[in-house]
């Protein structure tokens, strides 16, 4: 399913709607609520926007998990790590339940800069049996990658459920992603981008294109929320 709205503004209001509904559904059904967050330029936008809904209100954030598909390996509040700019954003402002924030580790953290000891440490955390993600949000990048899964690398390859990626194509180099796997068991997948810049990747996964962003699928549902440059190359 494909939703396009006219600037990224709207996109973020519109994601940040559209999830708070998620997240009270899911309360109402399970008690809980599971989300995976992501980063970029429209992840703060769509976070910001959320905190400011009337719908919020109705939200219990006390018994919502929050998860990140993929981090920068770098120090603790560091302002490249997702977490750092979500924190920032919104989260710290949030009555959330620190047990419920499942950050992934920095360098600083138990681990250390041994990345693979880190991504072994999310994926115990997340358990033998993956929790139940009601959404998994997920940018989408110039080159079609997707948390830190980037077209041709061999991240693609990993197994298990989060797996430390090195030699990025983007700075910084070393960092800690979910899988495939992972990604692939959330009740729904949404890929979220704005902007030209995002258009011809866009357009080639519609196409038929082989690149990371075509692989994330929902196990429910799968929803492309775009902005009208990120969409207007699908055909």
């Amino acid at each position: 399913m494909v939703v396009v709205v006219p600037d990224a503004d709207i996109l973020a209001s519109t994601v940040a709607a559209r999830l708070a509904i998620k997240i009270i559904d899911a309360q109402a059904v399970h008690g809980t609520a599971s989300v995976v967050l992501t980063g970029g330029r429209v992840a703060a936008k769509v976070l910001r926007s959320l905190s400011d809904l009337p719908a919020a209100a109705a939200i219990d954030w006390s018994r919502v998990d929050l998860w990140w598909g993929d981090e920068r390996f770098l120090p603790s509040g560091d302002p490249d790590r997702n977490e750092t700019q979500a924190r920032e954003a919104v989260l710290d402002k949030l009555p959330l339940d620190p047990a419920r924030v499942h950050a992934m580790p920095a360098t600083d953290g138990p681990d250390g800069d041994d990345a693979v000891a880190a991504a072994a440490r999310y994926a115990a955390e997340l358990g033998d049996t993956l929790p139940r993600f009601d959404v998994l949000m997920l940018g989408v990048g110039e080159d079609g990658h997707v948390a830190s899964l980037f077209p041709g690398h061999p991240g693609l390859e990993a197994t298990g459920s989060a797996a430390a990626v090195f030699d990025s194509p983007k700075p910084p180099p070393t960092r800690v992603t979910l899988t495939f796997s992972t990604i692939r068991s959330a009740d729904e997948v949404w890929l979220i981008a704005a902007g030209p810049d995002k258009a011809a990747p866009i357009g080639a996964v519609h196409g038929g294109a082989s690149l990371p962003a075509g692989s994330a699928v929902g196990v429910r549902k799968t929803l492309w929320l775009l902005d009208r440059a990120a969409a207007s190359e699908i055909r």
